[in-house]
């Protein structure tokens, strides 16, 4: 190993979404409108499919690759869903959730102040991927956390009164 290189290149977290898109070149232009994505690299390969491309939102990159049945790539769709939920954190959680309904991306949970502290809604985009949107609103122990979240499920919600 090259002591020379760094670890982790800035551009990259310790944890980053490679996302498997039916599309990737359309995603990468919804995460523009979306989420104010700005586009870093993108490398199609002979067919045009994109091989890899990169998006940085907020401080951190996404991955991309189109689809590739026969390497085993596919994305939410083909699968029928994901379990995977990518989580935002945002500025202000209602102006970026109504931005990438407008762009396309369906409504799942709408948002609304929850027991942990957070403003917190889910929108589905185009490609099947599902994303939390959220902007922390107040400071809470864990204590707390749990005291309320008790309370909101036996309430049946995840929202808590103030």
């Amino acid at each position: 190993m090259n002591a020379n290189v760094e670890k982790n290149p800035p551009c990259l977290r310790s944890i980053t979404p490679h996302l498997i898109c039916a599309g990737a070149s359309d995603a990468i232009e919804f995460y523009k409108k979306a989420f104010g994505a700005e586009e870093m690299f993108r490398m199609p390969g002979p067919d045009g499919k994109l091989m890899h491309a990169s998006v940085r939102i907020g401080d951190s990159s996404v991955m991309l690759v189109d689809e590739m049945p026969e390497w085993g790539a596919l994305g939410p769709k083909a699968l029928k869903g994901s379990p995977v939920t990518i989580h935002l954190m945002v500025d202000n959680v209602d102006e970026v959730y109504a931005r990438a309904v407008a762009a396309g991306a369906t409504a799942k949970m709408p948002v609304a102040d929850m027991f942990w502290g957070d403003r917190y809604g889910q929108v589905v985009d185009p490609f099947g991927h599902v994303w939390s949107i959220a902007t922390h609103v107040r400071d809470l122990t864990p204590e707390e956390i749990m005291a309320a979240g008790r309370e909101a499920m036996s309430k049946g919600c995840a929202e808590a009164t103030a």
